[in-house]
This record gives C-alpha cells, sequence and structure tokens, in this order.
C-alpha cells in the first residue's frame, strides 16, 4: 500500500509540474506579446515599433476629412446648376423677345384669318351638339392669361399621371425631383418645377396660378410671363440648392411652388394695395402688400428653424426673385430686349422669301 501511495504521488507531482511549467511559458509568452520584455535588443525595439505602426494604419479606419473640406466639395458640384441657371434664364428672356417679335408680325395674317373663318362658319351647315365647338366656344370665353397657364396646368397634370406608373418611378425619381446630391443636377432643376406627386399639392399650386394668371399676364404679356416662370422655377431650386448643401439636409424636393411665389410676389409687389382673401374664408380679407410681407416671414422662419414639411428655401428664393424683378428686372432685363430683337429682325429680313428692307 505505502508503495502503490508513493507511485500515484509521483505520478500526479509530475503531472502538476507539466501543468505549472506550460503556465509559466504561455504566462511568458504573453508578457512578450503585450511587450513586457524585460532585455531586447534596440534593432529588434525598433523594428517592432516600426511594424506596430504598419499594422495599425492597414487595420484602423482612415479618419473622417474635416468639414471645410467636405463641404468645399459639396459646394463645387453647384458650379454647373449655377450656369445652367444663368444660361437658362438669359435663353428664356431672349426666347419670349423673338416669341413677341413673331407675334406681332403674324397678327395682321391672324386678323383675316378669323375674318375668313367667321366667314365659312356662316355659310357652312351648323352641328347640333358638336363637341369641338363647345371646347372652341369654352376656349374663346377664357381671358388670355388663363389661356397660357392651361398649357402649364396641362403639363403638370400630365406629370402627374406619370407618377401613378411603376414602371417610371425611377426616371421620375432622376429627373423630375431636384436634389444636390443627385447625379442629375440641371435638367431637374426645371422639370421638377412641373412635377407633384400629391393631388392636393398639384390643386393648391394650380388654383394659386389660375387665380393670378390675368392680372400678371395682363401686366406683363404671355411671353414675358412664361419667360419669367421658368426662370423662377429654375432660380428657386438653385437656391434650394444652396441652402441644402450649406445645412447638410439633403433631400429631393418637386412642386411650382417657387414658381408659384414668384407670381404671386411680382402681384402683390406691383399692386399692394389690392384686395385677397383665403378660399376656405372669404369673409376675411387683406392687402396684398400684407400677405407678401407674411409670406416672406413664415418662409424665413421655416428656414431658420430647419423646418421640413416645405422647401422653404425654394419658397422664399422665388419670392425674393419675384420681388427683384418687378422693381429692377424688368428694367434691367424686358426693357433692354431692343438689340436682341433687332438682329432677329435683320436676321428673318435677309431670309428667304423674306420681305422689306430690313427696317423695323
Amino acid at each position: 500500500m505505502m508503495a502503490l501511495r508513493g507511485a500515484v504521488f509521483r505520478l500526479v507531482s509530475e503531472d502538476v509540474l507539466k501543468a505549472q511549467n506550460l503556465t509559466n511559458r504561455f504566462n511568458h509568452q504573453t508578457q512578450q506579446r503585450c511587450g513586457f520584455r524585460k532585455v531586447a535588443k534596440k534593432g529588434v525595439a525598433e523594428e517592432a515599433v516600426q511594424n506596430e505602426v504598419k499594422v495599425k494604419k492597414t487595420v484602423d479606419p482612415l479618419p473622417d476629412p474635416p468639414a471645410p473640406q467636405r463641404s468645399s466639395k459639396s459646394f463645387g458640384r453647384l458650379v454647373k446648376p449655377f450656369v445652367f441657371t444663368v444660361g437658362f434664364t438669359g435663353c428664356s428672356f431672349g426666347g419670349a423677345a423673338i416669341w413677341q417679335y413673331e407675334s406681332l408680325k403674324s397678327r395682321v395674317q391672324t386678323y383675316f384669318d378669323d375674318v375668313k373663318a367667321d366667314w365659312l362658319e356662316k355659310i357652312r351647315p351648323q352641328k347640333q351638339g358638336d363637341l369641338r365647338k363647345q371646347v372652341n366656344q369654352w376656349w374663346n370665353n377664357l381671358s388670355e392669361g388663363q389661356k397660357t397657364v392651361t398649357g402649364i396646368i396641362a403639363a403638370n397634370a400630365l406629370v402627374f399621371c406619370c407618377w401613378r406608373i411603376p414602371s417610371l418611378q425611377r426616371f421620375m425619381l432622376k429627373y423630375f425631383t431636384s436634389n444636390p446630391s443627385s447625379k442629375a443636377l440641371c435638367w431637374p432643376m426645371l422639370l421638377s418645377t412641373f412635377s407633384h406627386y400629391s393631388l392636393f399639392h398639384m390643386a393648391t399650386n394650380m388654383y394659386v396660378l389660375w387665380s393670378f394668371s390675368s392680372s400678371i399676364i395682363n401686366m406683363m404679356g404671355k411671353e414675358q410671363f412664361v419667360a419669367l416662370y421658368l426662370s423662377a422655377g429654375v432660380i428657386s431650386t438653385f437656391v434650394s440648392y444652396v441652402c441644402k448643401t450649406a445645412t447638410g439636409r439633403m433631400g429631393p424636393s418637386l412642386g411650382a411652388s417657387g414658381a408659384i411665389m414668384t407670381v404671386l410676389a411680382a402681384v402683390c409687389t406691383k399692386m399692394p394695395e389690392a384686395k385677397l382673401a383665403i378660399i376656405f374664408l372669404p369673409m376675411y380679407t387683406f392687402t396684398a402688400g400684407n400677405a407678401l410681407k407674411a409670406i416672406v416671414a413664415l418662409d424665413t422662419a421655416g428656414l431658420i428653424l430647419g423646418w421640413r414639411f416645405f422647401d422653404h428655401a425654394a419658397h422664399l428664393g422665388g419670392a425674393l426673385f419675384g420681388i427683384w424683378y418687378i422693381m429692377y428686372g424688368h428694367e434691367l432685363i424686358w426693357k433692354n430686349r431692343e438689340p436682341l430683337v433687332k438682329m432677329w429682325h435683320d436676321f428673318r429680313s435677309r431670309g428667304p422669301g423674306a420681305g422689306g428692307n430690313g427696317s423695323l
């Protein structure tokens, strides 16, 4: 029994010693890896430090660039939209001047065509219940302003229907919504002016446009109005681009609200004493000047406080553009169109089959 106990004790002692030796080896290796080596050569230590730096450079993520560099890079994307805004505005008013020239030139011919049409209408047998005749009668009863904005309303309705086609969703999101972080930057500035996803949004904008159409077109003429409306859509979108880039609050926008605000601001600036009323509260009236001040104050507060329900930057940009155009822009742009019109007149007079000696 004593011999057996001695043998068991020796086996257990050897196992304990082996376990202690393995533990000491593990602790010794771990301490070396953690940097607790007592004696190390200078060259080996320097090489270990360099390897550690290399590993950190490889594993650690790159630090984010500083905010000023990121902002400058984002603002660099606005160069093309700025050039597009200036160029499109110039082309819009230049095209409107030529359009007005052609309209005045063809007015006499149109008059004789109308006389001929009336004479044929009298000798032609009348058709009862003719749908085309009823449409023509409705169209002739519209004012010049209502006829002009009918095309704009039809374009908005067509784009609204395109939003309901599932296969066009990606195309509509790319070209009919304006977003400074999108790949397409320029053409959405114009196309988003005719784009509405909500029926209530479109109905509200088109009702305001229809209500103010007669006043502004009697004040400007249809050619100048179309140029102002299209330019306002692009300019208000560019202001939205700038504010979104400055605040970092990227997101898509759409709707004709910026252009509508330009129309509203232009009429209110030109006729500040005109009486206005809200459609749901017709018993309360207020002057156009006070309405414009309230709208500008509301959009300014929304822009400062960061309200996200509307694109307040586009609203405010459109309103300020309308005010500027009535006070200064009309004199600077539209009244200086004569050299362009004269160039176009000389070009048309030298054209094939053109008559006249080239004088106005």
